[in-house]
């Protein structure tokens, strides 16, 4: 029996980091969904719009060897409707989100992974800016 696995996240300025949170998320299973987030939500959720278009985002996503499919997540409050949706067995989300999704434990195995030391998109845009 397949397992998939569903993940969410901004991706913007993508990174070491994000490649490795998405390549462990697919070893879960065996078909990858990944939600980017819309750039309204990314306003509503950091308080700034992605540097990186939605439609980039999703482009830079889906040519990943390790996602099957992409899709715009439009709301945090939407999660449950995503995972019944893809039909996900496991919810994959980075520690800095620990405990905030284990509600979803009664449809499916919730997941979260540390993220990777010393990786940051908010300090990698600061520095960034910084420089220029």
């Amino acid at each position: 029996m397949s397992r998939t696995v569903i993940t969410f996240g901004t991706f913007d300025v993508f990174h070491v980091g994000h490649l490795r949170v998405i390549e462990r998320a697919a070893a879960l299973g065996d078909r990858l969904v990944v939600g980017v987030s819309a750039d309204e939500l990314n306003l509503r959720k950091k308080g700034r719009e992605p540097v990186f278009s939605q439609g980039e985002r999703l482009a830079i996503v889906a040519a990943l060897k390790a996602v099957d499919e992409v899709f715009v997540e439009e709301s945090l409050e939407l999660k449950r409707d995503y995972i019944q949706k893809y039909a996900a067995d496991v919810l994959v989300m980075g520690d800095d989100w620990k405990g905030r999704f284990d509600e979803f434990g009664d449809i499916c195995e919730v997941v979260y992974l540390t993220r990777t030391p010393a990786i940051s998109t908010t300090a990698l845009i600061e520095k960034i800016s910084a420089t220029s």
